[in-house]
């Protein structure tokens, strides 16, 4: 790799500056030497031939954009000069070819996981508390309060202690600013935890249940029937109201299709039913109380890798996103799935522009026809309010070389890696086989961490450049960097740097195998990624509509 440029694929017409270059420097790269005509920062994109308006941009071997305007060789790509642009797609038919990572190095490798009545493996073991509807968020928080502390999942916060410090201070007619904040007590417990097999207790506060149609409910209904059927939870404890559209029998229905011998505890309480709000919270305590007792009973075993199913993020991209990070989840991916194991690639606004080759992937052409139409049906639900999916890249993203949707959209689906698609699904549905799977939903991070989530997967990889606390609140969400600048700023937020690539002292591959590795730390509990011990457990359903 050049330690100033790089050509991603040899069909690109656009470069890719790995520093920042100066204007009049001359630039080697690809056989071949650039003056640059203007400053191009890091990360962003400079013309490797004359462009005159109407021309085709291409990158990652695929076409990005349209030429707005002439640009000179060694000229900036940006906003003004190039608009988004993409390939239409369609399934022809082909047949797709796999070349499978070597894993003879994982060929006996397990982790250890709580195995569940149905064969599934969790990476955790948690007991969730549900809202069937808004309206309960409230009772929510007061079981939330009563719960935590005592049983030893509170966190100790350097921000009350800081507090403190403050009132004292302005008490004693102190100098404010001149106090510092200690973070000794982040995310120390007060206590033990009495049940030390149970990771915590997840309360799942949202704004929905009732207000919106009828598909809303349908969809909530599915989505947390996915979070209570998923390996990494032991229980649940539900709270409804009792007049909201989404009902409690709506619910078990659900549970029901993901799992029909479905066999751990879940608690039902109806706010409408109960005698007071004090009848019911005080059973909703004690039964959640005895189902987290019992669940702590479960230890980990022994699991095959196959039984892992890893779900690809990329949030607060930037314009090393495609070389560095997310090429190196999706040799993950590749690896996983060479040893019969599951991943969720999702995002689908982060797809366009890459149709095609998704679709050659498919390994039947139903598959490619199911996917086209998700496509087809979200964009076109965009247009409607004068939207689409070319407005999905971020101003953060923009600033950071991403200059249209196709370009972070061919690096956002190396994520998935390169094996072939095993099953296309829509929102809420979950994982059915091994494999590649493509789960439609939006590119906002929490939506899609939310929705992969539900789907079943139970690890989940999420790769930024520009940095995230993004987490979940059944699901470690292992945080990789693009690179090392924002690795070292944002230490307590990444777990995992891919930097070295941009610098060449590391291959992609050597990078997959050692997040690999940490991946199968992480399932096994042997390592906690930083959204979990920052207490990050971010969950927004999606409501179908307007959403990118």
């Amino acid at each position: 790799m050049s330690t100033s440029a790089l050509k991603v694929h040899p069909d690109d017409n656009i470069i890719v500056a790995l520093r920042d270059l100066g204007a009049g420097q001359s630039v080697d790269c690809d056989g071949n030497t650039f003056s640059l005509g203007e400053e191009i920062p890091a990360k962003h994109k400079f013309a490797a031939d004359d462009f005159l308006e109407g021309d085709e941009i291409t990158m990652y071997g695929v076409k990005v954009g349209i030429v707005q305007e002439p640009i000179s060789r060694g000229g900036r790509i940006h906003t003004e000069n190039v608009v988004h642009a993409a390939s239409e797609a369609q399934v022809n038919g082909s047949s797709y070819e796999w070349s499978p990572p070597s894993i003879e190095k994982w060929k006996n490798t397990t982790f250890q996981g709580y195995h569940r009545d149905n064969g599934s493996v969790g990476t955790a073991n948690y007991w969730i508390v549900v809202p069937l509807v808004f309206c309960e968020n409230r009772n929510l928080e007061l079981i939330k309060r009563a719960m935590l502390e005592p049983l030893g999942y509170g966190k100790g916060s350097p921000y009350t202690r800081y507090m403190n410090d403050l009132v004292s201070a302005y008490r004693d007619g102190s100098d404010l600013d001149a106090l510092a904040i200690a973070d000794e007590t982040e995310n120390v417990s007060s206590q033990p935890r009495l049940f030390p097999n149970v990771d915590g207790i997840k309360f799942l506060s949202h704004t929905m249940g009732c207000g919106g149609t009828k598909d809303d409910a349908a969809t909530l209904a599915g989505l947390l029937a996915g979070y209570i059927t998923h390996p990494n939870v032991a229980g649940a404890t539900v709270l409804s109201l009792g007049c909201q559209k989404t009902q409690i029998e709506h619910l078990k229905a659900e549970i029901d299709r993901r799992d029909p011998g479905f066999s751990k505890p879940v608690f039902y309480f109806e706010q409408q039913k109960s005698q007071s709000e004090k009848a019911m919270l005080s059973d909703a305590i004690r039964a959640t109380f005895k189902g987290v007792a019992e669940a702590s009973e479960l230890r980990r075993q022994p699991a095959p890798l196959s039984k892992l199913s890893l779900g690809v993020e990329c949030g607060g991209s930037d314009g090393f996103s495609g070389i560095s990070a997310n090429p190196v989840v999706g040799g993950v991916s590749d690896r996983l799935i060479a040893l019969g194991g599951s991943v969720v690639l999702s995002e689908f606004p982060e797809l366009c522009g890459v149709e095609q080759s998704l679709v050659d992937r498919c390994v039947r052409p139903e598959l490619g026809e199911r996917f086209l139409q998700l496509m087809k049906d979200y964009d076109a639900v965009l247009k409607t309010v004068g939207s689409g999916f070319d407005q999905n890249p971020s101003p953060g993203n923009i600033a950071d070389g991403l200059t249209t949707d196709a370009i972070k959209s061919a690096g956002a689906a190396l994520k998935g890696g390169t094996a072939p698609i095993e099953d296309v699904f829509d929102y809420p549905e979950w994982i059915r086989k091994p494999g590649l799977s493509l789960l439609c939903t939006p590119g906002g991070d929490v939506e899609s961490t939310t929705a992969m989530a539900g789907a079943g997967a139970n690890v989940m990889m999420f790769s930024t450049g520009l940095g995230t606390p993004t987490g979940n609140p059944v699901t470690p969400v292992m945080k990789i960097s693009s690179n090392s600048v924002i690795a070292e700023k944002l230490s307590d937020i990444i777990d995992f740097d891919t930097g070295p690539v941009i610098g060449g002292s590391q291959s992609i591959d050597e990078l997959a195998d050692a997040l690999f590795d940490l991946a199968i730390q992480t399932a096994s509990g042997e390592y906690e990624v930083c959204a979990q011990l920052l207490g990050q457990d971010d969950f927004i359903p999606w409501k179908r509509g307007l959403s990118l």
